[in-house]
Formats: structure tokens, sequence, C-alpha cells
């Protein structure tokens, strides 16, 4: 199993999350968030007092899915949530070690997602 963690610009977000459901995904976890970085595209930053730097508003993708899946849904992210533009985003991949289903204490029941 692995964690898929995604930040792509907002308003790619629907998109890419569309296409994520079509890909057979059981679910993932999206976050509004603001990404500060070094290389923030310019035309689409704003100055926050509470920030004191530049920013830009992001959404955070998580999932978690199969080995065999993996390829397909990061090009899904990476080619649906590109535009072009300096910040566009990163996926980042991690394996899973371990999981634990709350209701049922079940461990690594990674068939029932």
């Amino acid at each position: 199993m692995k964690k898929i963690i995604a930040y792509i610009r907002k308003e790619k977000a629907d998109t890419v999350t569309a296409l994520l459901e079509e890909a057979d995904i059981n679910g993932m976890t999206l976050i509004d968030a603001n990404a500060i970085a070094e290389l923030v595209d310019k035309e689409a930053f704003s100055y926050s007092n509470e920030y004191v730097q530049k920013y830009s508003q992001v959404v955070k993708i998580e999932l978690v899915c199969n080995d065999s899946n993996v390829d397909q849904l990061v090009n899904v992210i990476s080619t649906y949530g590109e535009t072009g533009r300096s910040g566009d985003g990163w996926v980042f991949v991690s394996p899973i070690n371990k999981a634990v289903r709350i209701k049922t204490g079940a461990e690594n029941d990674f068939n029932n997602l």
C-alpha cells in the first residue's frame, strides 16, 4: 500500500478529484491550504499579515491506494493538475507500513479500505 499526498492549484482541484474518483479510488481527503514557497506564481499570490510572506491557495489531496495503482493516480494528478506556471505543486508517494481500522481494531486490512 502507498500513500499519495499532492499539493495542487485550487482551480485544478475539481477536475483532478473528479478524475481520481473515476479511477475507482475508495476515498480521499481534500484540505484547503496556503503554500508558502520561494517559487510562488507571482501572478496568483497575495500578501497576508498573518504570514507576512507570499502565499498561494492550494488543495492538499491525501489518499491511500494499492501499489499497482500508484503510477496511474500520480499520472492523473500531474497531468490534470498542471498549468505550466511556476508553483503548480508536488506529488509525494510513501509506503504504508501499518493501518489500523478504528472501529474494529483490525490491522493491515487493506482489502477493506
